[in-house]
């Protein structure tokens, strides 16, 4: 497997957490590919872990979708089909939309400076070639308006749906600075939007915000 030795490790967390937290982390920027054979006496040996905690975080990481177990005889990480990008990102869409919709009414002063920091952490990220970090802030600035909504079921479903984009979001914004740069002027019409609770214009870029990508995406992969 083509596992780097040279990565950071998070700390304060559990064998578990760590060893679930790094192969996740593998598996959506490519480390790991599509189809790789995870074979849990070389993971525990790169993770300094006992084969107990990869084997934990190995069926977590079943239960989102993002590897299948055989037991007694193999574990991969799972496969990404191309027009599956057509079934994924719609349906955050209709999410995230009808969450700016809702938090253009519900939203307060602290979430909005939130939501600018963010998108300026996230036009940092992309400048500087940090497509992951980018990734990281790009759902976080989402995160905020699902949270801004108050509707725990669109924060259930969303971050369901996020595990599994985040594998081919990841393609998107390792793409030149022109070719992303459209993402962080759309937050940035989101955010005025919200501050002016305008809830039709909100919901509209936020759906264009994850539609447009969709597109790019497609025709990249």
């Amino acid at each position: 497997m083509p596992i780097p030795p040279n990565f950071s490790s998070p700390i304060r967390m559990s064998a578990k957490e760590r060893v679930f937290s790094q192969i996740q982390r593998w598996i959506i920027d490519g480390t790991l590919g599509p189809g790789e054979k995870l074979i849990d006496a070389e993971l525990a040996e790169s993770l300094a872990v006992s084969r107990t905690p990869i084997r934990e975080a190995l069926q977590l990481l079943e239960v989102q979708g993002l590897v299948a177990m055989f037991p007694g005889k193999e574990t991969r990480v799972t496969s990404i089909e191309k027009e599956d990008i057509f079934k994924l990102y719609p349906t955050l869409a209709a999410l995230h939309a009808l969450a700016a919709e809702d938090a253009a009414r519900l939203i307060v002063p602290e979430q909005i400076e939130t939501l600018k920091e963010l998108n300026a952490r996230f036009a940092e990220a992309i400048e500087s070639e940090r497509p992951y970090q980018a990734m990281e802030f790009d759902e976080q600035f989402h995160n905020v308006v699902v949270d801004a909504s108050d509707n725990p079921y669109v924060a259930s479903y969303s971050a369901s749906l996020q595990i599994h984009i985040r594998r081919f979001k990841y393609v998107f914004l390792k793409q030149p600075v022109t070719a992303t740069q459209a993402s962080v002027e759309e937050h940035a019409a989101i955010i005025s939007a919200l501050e002016k609770r305008d809830s039709g214009l909100a919901s509209g870029m936020m759906k264009q915000n994850l539609i447009r990508p969709m597109h790019e995406l497609h025709a990249l992969i």
